[in-house]
């Protein structure tokens, strides 16, 4: 397999497994684009263009997926998890293919199943025990 083929097929398979929505992704991607800055709820809020309400739902869920982290001092500011180079990577591929592929990969994050609905069904897979 090419290394570009391999790397979108990791990206593709990033955002199927981490991202819920196109605002999730747009988040991340400006944690990574403007590393190591740190972003509070409010610049967050505005650079997204969502509510105060729906920018910390984001942070929250971008915490969760470890992905980004709340930086010490209780400031309410986030900053970008970059905990390895394995991530940084995948993080640069997902900017790149998001650039160049944005209706493909918006269509994409739009298409899947809720997390909620995909963790109901996953309840109910056989697992070999």
């Amino acid at each position: 397999m090419l290394p570009g083929v391999l790397k979108r097929d990791q990206a593709d398979r990033f955002i199927v497994e981490e991202i819920d929505s196109v605002p999730q992704l747009e988040a991340l991607l400006l944690f990574w684009n403007s590393r190591p800055k740190a972003w509070s709820c409010a610049s967050m809020a505005k650079a997204l263009y969502v509510s105060p309400e729906v920018a910390w739902e984001i942070l929250r869920y971008l915490v969760h997926r470890r992905l980004i982290l709340e930086v010490d001092g209780g400031k309410d500011e986030f900053a970008l998890n970059a905990d390895s180079e394995e991530k940084l990577n995948l993080l640069a591929s997902v900017d790149t293919i998001y650039r160049r592929e944005l209706v493909r990969v918006s269509n994409m994050i739009h298409s899947k199943a809720s997390r909620g609905v995909r963790d109901f069904a996953n309840a109910f897979r056989f697992k070999k025990e």
